[in-house]
């Protein structure tokens, strides 16, 4: 094989293995595939593919986590009749998660804290079952409580490359999501612009209201 056949087929396999993964594939896995290319050489076969598809449907992009292949953000508008939806989250779901990804990590007494009412477990395991929050470390105080914090899956639903990406104060203040209610209210409309949350809330968002 000639060195432009080699560095095409090297193209390919990488373009194969981003393709078949369904989580974000870091160097050191990607260069598992060529393990010839050092890591240089697969930094720039990763900018040749994301240049390849520059402009089109699907574009490479590299997360946090690593690199992946997305839909085009202009074309989520035309996509949303292929989404999805098989449970919607309540809204104590929404707010618990909006604080966790602000603050994490938490435990669940420093979420009930910023929230102003109590968190039932029903909650945090709504929010586990999606993938976008998992067990943290346990505080080195008495009890040695779990804390949360959120998942490369939650970076991955949200569009988000890493936790520094979310909204600041200027941004919310830009979005118009900035009033007189709560301050984990408003954080919570953030996450809630999906469609991911139940507007009208939920009996739980009631239970832990009055558990408070």
């Amino acid at each position: 094989m000639t060195p432009e056949t080699d560095d095409l087929r090297d193209l390919r396999t990488l373009e194969a293995a981003l393709f078949a993964s369904r989580e974000p594939l870091n160097v050191d896995k990607l260069h598992a595939f060529v393990p010839h290319l050092d890591g240089v050489a697969v930094h720039a076969t990763l900018a040749r593919i994301r240049q390849d598809y520059d402009g089109r449907g699907i574009q490479l992009e590299e997360t946090e986590t690593g690199w992946a292949f997305r839909t085009a953000p202009d074309l989520a508008e035309n996509l949303a009749t292929l989404r999805v939806e098989e449970r919607k989250l309540s809204r104590a779901a929404m707010e618990t998660l909006a604080v966790i990804a602000y603050h994490q990590p938490l435990t669940r007494v420093e979420i009930e804290g910023v929230r102003g009412v109590a968190t039932s477990k029903g909650t945090i395991d709504m929010l586990l079952e999606t993938g976008w929050i998992k067990p943290g470390r346990r505080r080195e105080t008495p009890g040695r409580p779990l804390t949360w914090v959120t998942t490369p899956a939650f970076l991955d639903h949200f569009g988000l490359e890493s936790i520094v990406d979310l909204p600041g104060l200027d941004d919310l203040k830009a979005a118009g999501l900035l009033d007189r209610r709560p301050a984990v209210a408003v954080t919570a409309d953030l996450f809630d612009e999906d469609g991911e949350a139940d507007a009208a809330g939920s009996t739980e968002d009631q239970e832990e209201t009055e558990a408070a």
